[in-house]
């Protein structure tokens, strides 16, 4: 049986097996220890920060960021509605409310003038935002330089959520650097893993001492377990740290096989008639996963027709985000829209794209997407 070709899979070798292996023989298994500092360290020179604090998912990072800024009952947090639900279930468990915005057409990132619109009209209202949360959708940092001004206008902080976006780049600037504080993710299917686990990225050392604090409990500096308020069991282990340290070491290859990959997709269907990469004019994406956008009245057949084709070959592909005002949890929340993102659900198709790919798999998915596309002329 021919065996399936997947979307992002882990890319683990030799090197990682020793970084883990050296970690386990230091007797360093428990949160603490070397190699998570090690890893907090190179993360945030990578991302261009002056700090990092390691925990267990980017999930908890952002968590972590939305408490630490005063996210509670009572306030609303702007969150793209093209994203994975982690974004807006962070919000959710601060008691805050989500307020969902719909995206750009041709990035899936952020709409700003949506967002601009909401950040007058909601204060207006005597409502409090408590934060932004722009998503790097897909490895490609959304516009900073048209967002962060016009949050800064209002003094509402930024929590960028590059959990998509590690080693991407936005005119010069490492994902991860822009707003008050960044939430990065390390899950399996990820540009670089630690099996499961996120980082929290600032300059703001007291923001992320706080985070740190929040993380481990929220214990007091005393020799005897004491605490004063509700903390969390958030902390990244030290042999996972070593794997994301090997995985780190090896990021600018990693980035470079995904892009190869998304550059010969762009060469397959740059003659197709309505069908385009999303995204795929920005330099500075580290091409994490590569969607291709399909509109059916001039393509003369839909992204699922492709998806189903891709299936009977056994090659995984899976539709964009649905947004999360289309979500069943979600669906009492407000929402500023304009279809856009509802559009990119239907339309869209994210193809393998792992830099763990060989070269026979990649031959495979080329070949299967060029038979469909040829019986389809």
């Amino acid at each position: 049986m021919t065996a399936e070709i997947l979307l992002s899979p882990p890319d683990i070798g030799a090197l990682e097996e020793s970084y883990v292996l050296r970690a386990i023989r230091s007797g360093w298994v428990a949160p603490a220890g070397p190699e998570l500092a090690a890893f907090e360290r190179e993360v945030a020179d990578r991302a261009g920060t002056r700090h990092a604090v390691a925990v267990s998912s980017g999930t908890a990072a952002l968590h972590l960021a939305l408490l630490t800024l005063g996210a509670g009952p009572g306030t609303v947090v702007l969150v793209p509605t093209l994203t994975f639900v982690a974004t807006a279930n962070a919000v959710a468990y601060t008691g805050a409310e989500p307020v969902f915005v719909d995206c750009d057409p041709t990035t899936g990132n952020i709409d700003i003038g949506l967002l601009a619109e909401l950040l007058n009209r909601l204060p207006a209202a005597g409502e409090r935002i408590a934060a932004v949360i722009p998503v790097d959708m897909f490895g490609a940092c959304a516009d900073y330089t048209a967002l962060l001004p016009i949050c800064a206008a209002v003094g509402v902080p930024v929590i960028e959520d590059a959990a998509e976006a590690l080693g991407a780049t936005y005119r010069g600037r490492p994902a991860g650097s822009f707003g008050r504080v960044a939430a990065l993710s390390f899950n399996g299917n990820k540009i670089i893993t630690t099996s499961g686990g996120g980082m929290l990225v600032s300059d703001d050392g007291p923001l992320l001492d706080r985070c740190r604090y929040l993380a481990t409990q929220a214990r007091q500096p005393v020799p005897h377990y004491e605490h004063t308020e509700i903390g969390y069991n958030y902390r990244l282990s030290n042999v996972l740290a070593a794997l994301g340290r090997a995985q780190l070491a090896r990021l600018d290859e990693m980035m470079a096989r995904r892009r190869d990959l998304r550059e010969r997709y762009a060469k397959l269907f740059a003659a197709v008639p309505g069908v385009r990469l999303l995204g795929d004019h920005d330099p500075g994406a580290n091409c994490w996963l590569s969607v291709v956008v399909v509109d059916p009245d001039r393509a003369g057949w839909h992204a699922a027709e492709l998806a189903a084709h891709l299936a009977d070959r056994q090659i995984e592909t899976r539709p964009v985000w649905k947004p999360m005002h289309l979500q069943p949890v979600f669906a009492s929340a407000r929402s500023a829209l304009t279809g856009a993102a509802a559009r990119l659900f239907e339309q869209g198709l994210t193809l393998p794209s792992g830099s763990a790919l060989t070269e026979p798999q990649i031959g495979r998915v080329l070949d299967a997407v060029s038979a469909f596309l040829e019986a389809r002329r």
